[in-house]
């Protein structure tokens, strides 16, 4: 068990284009996505979580709020990821952040210990993220040192960069499909949610 203090930013404030609709309340095994991803974080070592919301914000507050969170709302949603980030992260007091797509929806509290224990574990890494077949995925877990330089990047940067600039700092830890699948079209959705149903023995 680690101890360091965490916080979990969801991103939550798009406006699912591609979908036709926002994506985080499709249903998936008698549950919405949006509702599976904070399932994950409510039973897990996250102390703080923010669920940043921007587009049509009145569409998830009710859900958001039957689980232990804080709504933040990002007006500025239009720019991209790394508003909503910085909207999430500018309220952590914690001493590392997992960035969280509200799309993961097979998110579970084991992987996000192992990612605490091995951020903990190594004094010189910064950054952790799970890969799978040689793909790193989400979510994301910096610390604290890395913070005022991501609330610092311009309009046009985005995390990634951050990441690029450290990698020397970047420790890698196994995770599943889940960590690197996208639910961005109606199509990728049928086919997620197929696989979510079948089960890990499928």
């Amino acid at each position: 068990m680690t101890c360091l203090s965490l916080a979990a930013i969801v991103l939550a404030a798009g406006k699912s284009q591609r979908m036709g609709m926002n994506k985080l309340l499709l249903e998936v095994g008698g549950r919405r996505i949006l509702d599976w991803v904070l399932d994950a974080l409510d039973g897990s070592i996250v102390s703080e979580i923010y669920v940043v919301l921007g587009h049509k914000p009145e569409e998830l507050k009710r859900l958001v709020e039957d689980h232990r969170v804080e709504v933040v709302l990002n007006t500025e949603y239009e720019k991209g990821m790394t508003s909503s980030i910085n909207a999430g992260l500018s309220r952590v007091t914690a001493d590392a952040s997992f960035v969280v797509l509200g799309d993961q929806i097979g998110l579970g509290p084991e992987l996000l210990e192992r990612m605490a224990e091995a951020l903990e574990s190594d004094p010189t890494a910064l950054i952790v993220s799970p890969v799978y077949q040689g793909k790193s995925g989400h979510p994301i877990l910096f610390k604290k040192a890395l913070y005022w330089e991501i609330l610092s990047l311009d309009e046009g940067e985005t995390l990634r960069d951050v990441v690029m600039k450290h990698e020397e700092s970047h420790k890698h830890i196994d995770g599943n499909m889940w960590c690197v699948i996208d639910i961005d079209t109606p199509e990728e959705f049928e086919r997620v949610r197929r696989l979510f149903e079948a089960g890990p023995g499928a």
